[in-house]
């Protein structure tokens, strides 16, 4: 692996000595990790199929012994498990240690998604979740991937940084994974090689510190911001991370790791940072640091929702047939945009509601599903939810030639089961629905969604028995 001559110099002088064992593993093959959904876990006790070491700083978090063809695996489709890089887990971590309290929490550049399951995974019950990527094609991967995880408290939408600006006071906490020049990738992205440079260093911290300036007026006074990147210069990190404490005003705060772990601190004595190396942990290249804005910022008041009479009210008159597919329907109120049918948790209403009016949305809540003239045709969102309710609808077990046929959005034929809607599992695991007609049934995947290989690989990874 050829390396830019300006990055091997860079390296030489932030690590000297220890340059070289940073270096060489670079060449090495990559670690693979998964991080389990834990809701979908206590949905269905299983038992793992495959020798499994945890992440030590990760909950659900488990490395794999090599890389199998997760494409093939109808768990993956199912959402109950998300393949992620174990460093990027220290968020969930972090997160477990500083958040006690329910809080609305904004993750500004989430795709594709893996920083927010994290956080979906370790934030207090009755939190919030705001998933946000400034490409439209980058958001519906981000979409894809909460809307497999289940969970109804998230709003996904698709817009610039400064577009946060009015949503003053808004977030309790953000998390900013921000572009960088990726050189802590480089053993995972030949691209990202390819495209370093000591000048998109440098533009990469300037962007970086517009990105903050954009986004630092919705974070509440005294509320937590996360700041990362997969990069390992100083001008990125430490001194970036400097300047926010200076020049936006917030303080370090600092979290108990293990020296086991293999997590080095800042390479320039700054509090609160903390960077992952390849050649000391069991991952990629990563950097975090932690600052609490200042409690004694003048808070400016709130945002509110903007009136307009005319407007009809988005709320359904009548849930009730819809309600029966949820496990909590008291708890949910039900909202018609467009001939579409969404719940969303009522805590989260009147938020749900603002930021539909100041953000562009991709998506939110659970969608329930369409009306078609006189037919209602059930979401795959909600077969994807945790708050499904699976004795409202008919089901389907299907084998795993079956799972995988519907996974490329072929037609499969049922036996013995009642036409109409109907969802299909694979270990009891929802997939989606299909419509039975008796002779054949249509199914309902999302197109753009589905397996295109037809491929199919000799040894099958399954992550349960």
């Amino acid at each position: 692996m050829q390396l830019p001559v300006d990055f091997v110099q860079s390296i030489q002088t932030l690590l000297g000595n220890e340059s070289e064992n940073l270096l060489s593993s670079i060449g090495e093959e990559t670690s693979v990790s998964i991080r389990l959904n834990p809701f979908k876990m206590q949905r269905n006790s299983k038992e793992f199929s495959f020798p499994a070491e945890q992440v030590s700083w990760s909950q659900q978090g488990f490395y794999l012994n090599e890389r199998p063809a997760f494409t093939f695996d109808p768990l993956f489709h199912s959402g109950y498990y998300y393949v992620q890089e174990a460093s990027s887990m220290f968020i969930e971590y972090v997160t477990r240690k500083l958040v006690q309290e329910p809080v609305n929490c904004l993750d500004l550049c989430a795709a594709p998604g893996g920083k927010s399951v994290s956080l979906l995974s370790a934030l207090p019950e009755g939190s919030f979740l705001v998933s946000n990527e400034i490409i439209r094609s980058r958001a519906n991967i981000l979409s894809e991937n909460i809307i497999k995880f289940g969970s109804p408290n998230t709003f996904v939408s698709n817009n610039a940084p400064k577009d946060f600006a009015n949503l003053t006071n808004f977030f309790d906490m953000l998390l900013i994974d921000a572009p960088c020049s990726g050189e802590g990738m480089f053993r995972k992205d030949p691209v990202a090689i390819e495209e370093w440079s000591m000048s998109n260093v440098k533009m990469c911290a300037a962007r970086q510190k517009d990105i903050l300036r954009d986004v630092w007026s919705s974070l509440k006074p005294g509320g937590l911001l996360i700041y990362s990147t997969c990069t390992y210069n100083l001008e990125e990190d430490e001194e970036n991370a400097r300047w926010i404490s200076k020049e936006l005003g917030a303080e370090f705060i600092e979290v108990d790791t293990l020296p086991e772990w293999g997590i080095s601190p800042s390479l320039d004595g700054t509090p609160g940072c903390y960077r992952f190396f390849p050649h000391k942990t069991k991952g990629e290249g990563l950097f975090v640091a932690l600052l609490r804005k200042s409690a004694t910022e003048e808070c400016s008041g709130t945002i509110q929702r903007k009136k307009d009479k005319k407007k009809a009210s988005p709320f359904l008159k009548d849930p009730e047939f819809y309600g029966r597919f949820l496990m909590h329907a008291d708890d949910i109120d039900f909202l018609e945009d467009r001939n579409h049918i969404i719940s969303v948790p009522k805590s989260h209403t009147e938020k749900i509601l603002l930021l539909r009016e100041y953000l562009k949305a991709v998506s939110f809540g659970i969608e329930i599903g369409e009306l078609k003239g006189k037919d209602f045709i059930p979401a795959h969102a909600l077969a994807m939810s945790t708050e499904l309710n699976q004795g409202a609808i008919s089901i389907a077990a299907l084998s795993f030639e079956e799972a995988i046929a519907y996974l490329r959005k072929d037609a499969i034929k049922l036996y013995d089961i009642p036409k109409g809607y109907v969802l299909v599992t694979y270990k009891n695991e929802p997939l989606g629905f299909v419509k039975n007609l008796g002779n054949r049934s249509n199914n309902l995947y999302p197109q753009e969604w589905r397996i295109r290989s037809g491929y199919l690989p000799e040894n099958v990874f399954s992550l349960l028995k």
